[in-house]
């Protein structure tokens, strides 16, 4: 994801105005243009909604589980626009037909090279500050995975391999190994 050059603030209305088929994000003010994700990011996508969507529909079924792309406005206002690659939302009270208004009970971010540091310093922030209960960073490069347990304030580091559990629907787990 690239930070794209501008000297002026940018808004919701910069999002609005971006040609089909192009994607960004906003926060605080910066547009940030996406890339095109790779087959592995799209494999492990893919899995991980199937697991995840499993998990939901057999123990939680007031939530939903959305795929990107999707608009999320953590905050519930204009100033913060972000696409995660994968949400559960709990209360259905946030969610139109185009949009989440509010925190997503649970994110994750499948980075890229160019995302990275947004997915693990700017976004962190911003999804704690917003209210998101549980936020995964999955690295296919490093072959890891952040979980962050914003409730309990904790982080832990995992290996592709090791089995990763989920606080939003216990029994979801993923070990990431076919892709070590």
């Amino acid at each position: 994801m690239e930070a794209a050059v501008n000297y002026r603030k940018n808004t919701i209305e910069d999002i609005y105005a971006l040609p089909e088929g192009k994607r960004a994000e906003l926060i605080d003010g910066q547009l940030y243009i996406m890339a095109t994700p790779s087959l592995t990011h799209q494999e492990i996508l893919g899995i991980m909604f199937r697991k995840m969507a499993n998990c939901i529909e057999a123990h939680k079924k007031e939530c939903k589980v959305i795929i990107a792309p999707f608009a999320v406005f953590p905050r519930n206002d204009d100033s913060l626009y972000v696409e995660p690659d994968l949400i559960v939302v709990c209360d259905p009270s946030k969610l139109d037909e185009k949009d989440c208004h509010g925190a997503p009970d649970f994110i994750t971010e499948i980075v890229s090279p160019s995302s990275k540091s947004l997915d693990h310093l700017k976004k962190l922030v911003k999804y704690r500050e917003s209210g998101v209960r549980e936020y995964w960073i999955v690295d296919p490069i490093e072959k890891s995975v952040w979980v962050y347990d914003f409730e309990k304030e904790e982080a832990t580091e995992h290996h592709f391999g090791d089995p990763v559990h989920s606080v939003i629907c216990e029994e979801f787990e993923m070990d990431f190994r076919e892709f070590v």
